[in-house]
């Protein structure tokens, strides 16, 4: 299997969908354990969530799992969050801090390079490739990086997690128009909460690609499982009343963010 797949597009926007990947090649999913054949980190059905919600877009999907190798980490394994819990560039347990390999069988340094090179590389050259397309034709591109995670993880956060979170790194990674269009949608969907710039910030992805002053314009959306599945656990089964309800925001959303378009390229213009 290819470890990505990309559907180009002419709008100036493009999905990031680093994490909906199922894909572990046998050698791998025969170290990891029950727990890590559950897969319970993976961002279930985000790919059909913003299926066809806005016409042109561009996608760029990873097909391996997470837990092969994070595709929104760095890949010197910095973490993004001191000082909080998180898991790292080849994950060694899941969300839960629970262990996923056989003991002794966890990635070493060789293995994790493998892995960088073989899968995480690659997608992100598709990624700067289809980022660079798109500013070439349009003058910027935006970059929309698509997530969901369970809504309950008391080893990563505390309580319930909102249902939108945005993400801009304190809005050092996208205009603040981007920033100010999502967020007031989010906070304005009714029967929704939402927080910009929470717990989740915007992981590796957002944080490097994110150059405003370059044209470059990258946001994170973490959304909440619960506002999609039917249950948060195996499984982990699409809600089409749920979905159905949630696209709609998400929709409106992205039509936004492609009007805003021409503007932020005319504010480059004008600089």
């Amino acid at each position: 299997m290819e470890p990505f797949d990309v559907i180009e597009g002419d709008s100036p926007i493009i999905l990031g969908l680093p994490h909906v990947g199922t894909f572990i090649p046998e050698d791998i999913w025969n170290k990891l354990n029950d727990t890590g054949h559950i897969m319970a980190d993976t961002d279930w059905h985000v790919d059909r969530l913003y299926a066809d919600l806005l016409p042109n877009l561009t996608m760029v999907k990873a097909n391996f799992h997470r837990y092969v190798i994070d595709a929104n980490r760095n890949p010197e394994d910095e973490t993004l969050y001191p000082g909080q819990n998180t898991t790292s560039l080849c994950p060694t347990t899941d969300f839960d801090g629970t262990p996923i390999y056989h003991e002794g069988m966890e990635p070493d340094a060789e293995e994790t390079e493998r892995r960088l090179q073989s899968f995480h590389a690659p997608y992100h050259e598709a990624l700067a490739a289809q980022i660079q397309r798109v500013k070439d034709k349009h003058g910027v591109a935006i970059l929309y990086d698509c997530h969901s995670i369970r809504s309950h993880i008391p080893f990563l956060f505390n309580g319930k997690l909102a249902d939108f979170n945005v993400g801009t790194n304190l809005g050092t990674t996208c205009d603040l128009r981007i920033e100010g269009s999502v967020s007031g949608h989010t906070s304005a969907a009714d029967g929704y909460t939402s927080v910009l710039n929470g717990r989740f910030k915007g992981g590796w992805t957002t944080r490097h690609y994110g150059r405003p002053e370059e044209g470059v314009h990258a946001i994170q959306m973490e959304l909440a499982q619960d506002t999609h599945l039917v249950a948060e656990f195996p499984p982990f089964d699409y809600d089409e009343q749920k979905a159905f309800r949630l696209r709609a925001h998400l929709k409106a959303i992205l039509y936004d963010l492609e009007a805003l378009a021409p503007d932020l390229l005319m504010c480059e213009l004008e600089t």
